[in-house]
């Protein structure tokens, strides 16, 4: 089902992922900073931001970000961002599911509905970092790239040196140009 709801928060929902089950797409209000904040944390392999963080990304970054709801809980995210020195790049921050909705779709349906709804404002690529073993997370961004028909480009961003920390290196995955048409999921 498609269409706005209104949120359990008093917003409005983008409406469902389109997978199977109860999951439903929608933009992150303040509220959900605490929930981003712990499926983050309870992932075991993302880099955890202070819960400060999380709170602004759902205020100023609502529109860029994306959240999945199930039974009015947030079950998973995408937090990203328009790149300020190429605003036809939405570059993605973090992807996180919850491990009871892990293996049924719900990565790959948000990053399908944050393209969706940039494409308006002119973005045409996606960019994300990705460590070199990162499996998972370089099987959902060259799925996305699939699905969008789109090329998908991997180069050396920040090696380990730059990072002050014991952080592997980061690649850089950018994927574009999108077409302008909304793609399955």
């Amino acid at each position: 089902m498609t269409g706005e709801k209104p949120s359990h928060n008093g917003g409005k929902r983008d409406g469902d992922s389109g997978s199977a089950g109860r999951v439903e797409i929608d933009t992150p209000v303040v509220a959900d900073g605490p929930a981003l904040y712990r499926i983050t944390r309870d992932s075991g392999v993302l880099d955890v931001n202070s819960s400060y963080v999380y709170l602004l990304w759902c205020r100023d970054f609502a529109q860029t970000s994306v959240v999945a709801r199930a039974d009015d809980a947030v079950v998973g995210f995408v937090t990203g961002f328009i790149r300020p020195d190429a605003p036809d790049t939405i570059v993605v921050w973090q992807v996180a599911v919850d491990a009871s909705q892990r293996g049924g779709g719900v990565a790959g349906a948000l990053l399908n509905r944050l393209v969706d709804r940039v494409l308006p404002r002119g973005v045409r690529y996606l960019e994300t970092t990705i460590t070199a073993d990162n499996a998972a997370s370089i099987k959902l961004f060259s799925a996305l790239a699939r699905r969008r028909d789109a090329e998908l480009v991997v180069s050396e961003l920040f090696t380990p040196d730059l990072f002050p920390d014991a952080h592997e290196g980061e690649d850089l995955y950018r994927i574009g140009p999108f077409a302008e048409v909304a793609a399955p999921v």
